[in-house]
């Protein structure tokens, strides 16, 4: 009988228990606002802040109301002004080019490696166009953190590291995030902590800080966040810097509180999935398992593959064989955008120049999540069918034999 798998690659987790009560709790006296604050009370987005900066080791963290609004709050706070030029990864999602153009900045794409991160030959090439690279950690590949900050200090290249994929990662020890002047961060519902949406911000330079507050919308109540710089900063940049609201409220602030202290035992169990179904896939024909740098500690919660220099239409069969039997892959390779899936020539508002390196390897990137809703069993299901699906495709494409 043809296996098939019948999970969700959609469904979560529940929110923990202990976020659960103090949702409740925050429901119960009603002051969501994050300044909405009795006498003596610490709201529960100034604790998180607080909590984050301990996790990533920075002197101040930012709770926002978005990953992406994360990403441009970073960029107005450096600010990048509309006309100016900004590095980023060929290989990305929709919010990072996003985030730039939101500002009236103009992108401007760096390469991809086989690896699935930024090609520093070709970030070496540009360094001359930007002040700015804004660096994704796409799908949670990190590249050579200490090859791409000596390129970016030699050329005066302020990084902010979009961490929606990679909280909870290292790069030789070293949270993920705490590599450049800036680092953002995303609990969208698929991400490594759920509150449906937000992000975070974390920096260690006190201006910064100072006006990704103002601009978050703090009103002037910049005294009632902990992690945060000395009013005498804010003094220096409350009157020139404005308000663009995008503050994180005290109900999703309670959510993810237990969530974050948990993190690193999630970490292990989706990295534990993520080992399952790579072992599962290597040596199937005609795909690429892609080898985590081991410099890097990642966070599987999801997982990519490569079918390379494949003929038209043998990767649209591979998705629908796999489809059929219940497991959904994302290809990075079709002509137009589909759900989360674009590349930098989908983003007509940002102006690009052919990559044909870029190309070939964006055309044979398979993408799958990985929700820990899944159990170690389904995963080498789910390897078993991908790699049966794939083996009959490279088999009737005729490329056995090549």
């Amino acid at each position: 009988m043809t296996e098939r798998f019948t999970g969700s690659f959609t469904q979560q987790e529940p929110i923990p228990e202990e976020g659960i009560e103090a949702a409740l709790s925050v429901l119960r006296h009603g002051r969501l606002h994050r300044y909405n604050t009795v006498p003596g009370e610490i709201a529960e987005t100034a604790l998180l802040e607080e909590e984050l900066a301990a996790l990533t080791g920075a002197r101040y963290a930012l709770a926002v109301a978005s990953g992406g609004y994360a990403l441009a709050c970073a960029l107005r706070a450096l600010g990048v002004q509309p006309g100016d030029r900004v590095l980023t990864n060929a290989f990305t999602l929709a919010p990072v080019p996003g985030a730039i153009a939101s500002l009236g900045a103009v992108p401007v794409f760096v390469a991809v490696t086989e690896a699935l991160t930024i090609d520093l030959d070709d970030l070496a090439a540009k360094a001359g166009e930007a002040g700015v690279l804004m660096l994704s950690h796409m799908r949670g590949h990190l590249c050579d953190m200490a090859r791409l900050l000596e390129i970016c200090d030699a050329a005066g290249i302020r990084v902010v590291e979009d961490c929606a994929h990679t909280m909870g990662a290292t790069w030789e020890g070293l949270p993920s995030g705490r590599h450049g002047v800036i680092g953002c961060y995303s609990t969208q519902t698929y991400k490594h902590a759920n509150s449906g949406e937000g992000g975070f911000l974390v920096t260690d330079d006190e201006e910064l800080a100072a006006r990704a507050v103002m601009l978050s919308g703090s009103y002037m109540l910049y005294d009632r966040h902990r992690a945060a710089p000395a009013p005498e900063v804010f003094e220096r940049v409350k009157y020139d810097t404005p308000n663009v609201s995008g503050r994180m409220d005290n109900l999703r602030a309670a959510i993810l509180r237990p969530q974050l202290r948990a993190l690193a035992g999630q970490v292990a169990r989706w990295n534990a999935r993520y080992r399952v179904v790579e072992e599962g896939l290597r040596g199937t024909p005609g795909l690429t398992v892609i080898d985590r740098d081991p410099r890097g500690g990642f966070v599987g919660s999801s997982i990519q593959m490569l079918l390379l220099d494949w003929p038209e239409g043998a990767i649209p069969e591979v998705l629908r064989r796999c489809a059929a039997r219940g497991v959904e892959l994302k290809w990075f390779g079709g002509a137009e955008p589909a759900g989360f899936t674009s590349r930098y020539d989908s983003w007509r508002y940002a102006p690009s120049e052919p990559m044909p390196a870029s190309d070939r390897i964006l055309r044979g990137i398979l993408d799958m999540r990985l929700p820990l809703t899944f159990s170690e069993e389904d995963c080498a299901l789910i390897a078993r069918i991908i790699r049966a699906e794939v083996g009959a495709v490279w088999q009737a494409s005729g490329r056995a034999g090549a």
